[in-house]
């Protein structure tokens, strides 16, 4: 049994620890804005840093020090805490009525972006698949391997996107509502096929995969049928009362921690659970739900997003990686770029855009940011994903955000674009508000045409 002053120590380790991430992070957030990023690229910056790729390289293992083997199991339950609040706002976030208008362009475009760099990572899996079979003395199937890393590749993250369509004051163009819109879509699609894969991979057996389907159907049926409606229940009565709005916030919490608890049973991650919760949430009353609920979670996520951040950095060990990791980093950052850039401009481009707009769709849908290191973290826990693949995706989610910002004034010049200024999106690694744009006058399915 643990001794009370080493159990009082360790907490002690954790909140300085947590401290130290919370102002690196901060800084790092800071100097990115600086250079035209996004906030999240410097906050995983900073993760990286103050792992072993840089801060354990340090005389005395400065890394241990701060963050030691005892303490981290405390600073993860904060990490995956902050991870579900995420999760549940980008799930509440996405304005399914914009969504559904102009299908056409926007169903192409998705279904580029999404299928090519999944078939391309299929392809990368199985030159690379011989240097990573093995994680933790543990054989990974090679189907389990394929699909998670092409998945990986799919991914577009809709709230940096957000950002960076903000920043460039692009979200009111056909490009910039054409990119959000066919993300916000690719992001529900690529987050299903992600839950399918973590089915497989965890299942145990035909009939563990089937067990697994059939209850993530009964799960999927409880919360459209059954939760939906007793939220939008709760909702008009605490509407109608004063005061009570605080009784809301922690009633959905609660809501979305039990959401999360139940995938978690029935054989997919957690994360999975908070963002069907924020799917469901009522929209209704939109001034009482957004202050009272979906502010304080929102903020609540973000403070404690940067401690995800130093979770992940600590198994990301640049340092340590060798020439032909060096090598595989290449061809996967190839195959990525390559993918969305082809799977989503040659579609934009079919839709009546020219060739230069095209190709700024396709380096849109390529920004991958969080939403990568939430999927890319889920595959090393599940032991699919080792730590030198790992690293190297990590990567490769922070070189594809960061490309997005310099590349877009080449593509885009600030001729091309709306002259409407958009609301400034605060700076922050969590997601900004983020629904599909809709200037006055004029509806996102007009500009996407």
């Amino acid at each position: 049994m643990t001794h009370p002053h080493t159990a009082e120590a360790l907490q002690a380790t954790a909140i300085a620890g947590i401290a130290g991430i919370l102002l690196a992070g901060t800084l790092l957030a800071h100097l990115a804005r600086r250079v035209r990023q996004p906030a999240v690229i410097g906050e995983i910056t900073a993760g990286i840093l103050l792992g072993p790729s840089l801060l354990g390289q340090l005389p005395g293992d400065p890394t241990h020090r701060l963050f030691p083997d005892e303490v981290r199991p405390l600073l993860s339950m904060v990490a995956q805490l902050g991870l579900l609040l995420f999760m549940f706002a980008v799930g509440w976030e996405l304005d399914w009525a914009t969504m559904r208008r102009r299908k056409r362009s926007v169903a192409g475009v998705t279904a580029g972006s999404i299928l090519v760099p999944m078939l391309l990572g299929l392809g990368v899996a199985a030159v690379i698949y011989r240097n990573h079979s093995h994680v933790n003395g543990e054989k990974v199937q090679f189907t389990s391997f394929a699909l998670y890393l092409g998945v990986s590749m799919s991914i577009t993250a809709f709230p940096v996107l957000a950002r960076i369509l903000n920043d460039n004051k692009i979200s009111r163009t056909k490009i910039g509502a054409l990119a959000l819109t066919s993300a916000a879509f690719g992001d529900v699609l690529a987050w299903c096929l992600l839950a399918g894969v973590v089915a497989i991979v965890t299942a145990s057996g035909p009939a563990g995969f089937t067990n697994t389907l059939w209850m993530s159907a009964v799960y999927g049926a409880a919360m459209l049928w059954v939760v939906r409606p007793l939220l939008t229940w709760c909702v008009a009565r605490v509407s109608t009362r004063e005061g009570t709005g605080h009784q809301l916030a922690a009633l959905v919490t609660a809501g979305l921690l039990l959401s999360a608890y139940a995938s978690s049973r029935i054989g997919i991650h957690p994360i999975f659970g908070a963002f069907a919760f924020g799917l469901v949430m009522p929209r209704r009353p939109k001034v009482l739900l957004e202050e009272k609920v979906l502010s304080p979670l929102r903020h609540a996520g973000e403070l404690m997003l940067p401690v995800y951040f130093i979770v992940t950095g600590l198994s990301v060990d640049i340092a340590d990686m060798s020439p032909s990791a060096w090598g595989e980093l290449g061809l996967i950052l190839t195959a990525a770029v390559v993918g969305k850039v082809l799977g989503a401009g040659l579609p934009a481009r079919s839709f009546g855009l020219n060739w230069r707009e095209s190709t700024g769709v396709g380096v849109l849908m390529n920004t991958r940011g969080l939403t990568e290191l939430v999927i890319l973290g889920v595959g090393l826990n599940l032991g699919v994903l080792d730590q030198t693949l790992f690293t190297e995706m990590v990567l490769m989610a922070l070189i594809t955000t960061a490309m997005t910002g310099p590349l877009l004034p080449l593509l885009l010049p600030r001729t091309r674009r709306d002259p409407v200024a958009t609301p400034a999106v605060p700076a922050t690694s969590a997601p900004p508000v983020v629904r599909l744009p809709e200037p006055t006058g004029s509806h996102t399915s007009d500009l996407v045409g």
